[in-house]
């Protein structure tokens, strides 16, 4: 009994010892990635594989699904597609129905968020039709009561939205058609944001969207490309800045559309001359075309990563603070059942291959 005492009192003391915060961190994790067009069928099952052994609580797809103005070289090796080509009209009408078996499926329980990337914006698919395709994922009852809370009369699920875990609040933001946010869905960010930014409850924004926002070490592919775009994502950046400004929370800001891996994308000349830089990402690296990346003119990132697959973890500690690492991908993660329907060699093309720059200059390869 005297042993069992001292053991009790040398562990309270032990946590009476410890840093504020320490022993009741609680950490926590979910994990993102975008971009699973062209190889997306044979990578994103590993990502699953590897989302369920890291502990992630949540999965979320920054956009860009399926190719949609070509056919994906992955639906085009599915054994049945080899055997009997689809046409065009047949490949754009399952398209997204493969995204739902052959992506999304392999998460099992695992929750879900869908961003809307450029892509499913090519016709014949638009905004309304992935609204309507995907109001099953856009309604969950998590998103449904949170849009509920915000607005007891917004009865219907839009492409933009937001979620609250555990002192964190989740953005999905839509710039997908014309690179824009849109002045109805600033609005309502800024409404939304001011708002949670006086809840003290509130710890942590983190804030994803498909295309980064401007003035990043990506601008030359993200919403600089219109006018826009520009104006709408300069706006949701100051107001990041105001938040972070305060003190009182942490922002980070995520992104994919540039199929590479990023990490501290805003730290550019532009931003130390104009308010600030945020804490972002880059990680288009979900099965998409590789993209090498921008030159050293561009910015300098703490780390980047070109030509490979792979997804982000986020690790949410106690005080709000996210700690992000990059878990990169190798064909040896595939599992098995996927490489035994592709065939090793397709997936080693998708992991060699799959590289815009190589596909353009020999535009002859699959």
């Amino acid at each position: 009994m005297q042993k069992v005492t001292s053991v009790l009192i040398g562990l309270a003391l032990s946590l009476v010892g410890a840093p504020c915060g320490q022993a009741q961190d609680h950490a926590w994790k979910f994990a993102v990635s975008g971009d699973s067009r062209n190889c997306g069928d044979v990578v994103m099952p590993a990502i699953a594989a590897g989302v369920r052994q890291s502990g992630a609580k949540f999965y979320w797809h920054l956009g860009d699904l399926r190719a949609i103005f070509m056919e994906d070289e992955d639906i085009a090796h599915q054994p049945e597609h080899l055997a009997k080509p689809l046409t065009k009209d047949e490949y754009q009408a399952m398209a997204w129905y493969d995204f739902r078996k052959s992506q999304m499926n392999p998460f099992g329980r695992i929750p879900f968020f869908l961003g809307m990337g450029n892509h499913e914006t090519i016709a014949p698919k638009d905004h309304a039709a992935f609204v309507a395709e995907f109001s099953r994922e856009l309604d969950t009852p998590k998103l449904r009561a949170q849009r509920r809370k915000d607005d007891p009369a917004d009865l219907r699920p839009t492409s933009y939205y937001h979620w609250i875990e555990r002192g964190v609040d989740f953005f999905n933001l839509d710039n997908a058609t014309g690179n824009d946010f849109g002045a109805g869905q600033v609005d309502w960010f800024e409404k939304v944001l001011q708002r949670d930014a006086a809840d003290p409850k509130i710890r942590t924004f983190v804030i994803g969207m498909h295309e980064a926002l401007p003035e990043s070490i990506s601008k030359d592919h993200a919403m600089d490309q219109s006018p826009g775009g520009i104006e709408s994502g300069l706006r949701v950046y100051h107001d990041l800045l105001d938040v972070q400004s305060r003190g009182r929370q942490r922002v980070y800001v995520l992104a994919s559309h540039s199929h590479y891996y990023m990490e501290d994308t805003f730290n550019t000349d532009y931003w130390h001359a104009h308010g600030g830089v945020l804490p972002g990402w880059i990680v288009g690296t979900a099965g998409a075309e590789l993209y090498d990346l921008p030159g050293p003119e561009a910015g300098t990132p703490r780390d980047a990563l070109q030509r490979i697959y792979g997804y982000l973890v986020g690790t949410v500690h106690g005080d709000g603070e996210i700690r992000f690492d990059f878990h990169r991908l190798g064909e040896s993660d595939v599992p098995a059942a996927v490489t035994s329907r592709y065939t090793p060699d397709f997936v080693d093309w998708c992991f060699t291959k799959n590289v815009r720059a190589l596909k353009k200059r020999d535009s002859t390869e699959h």
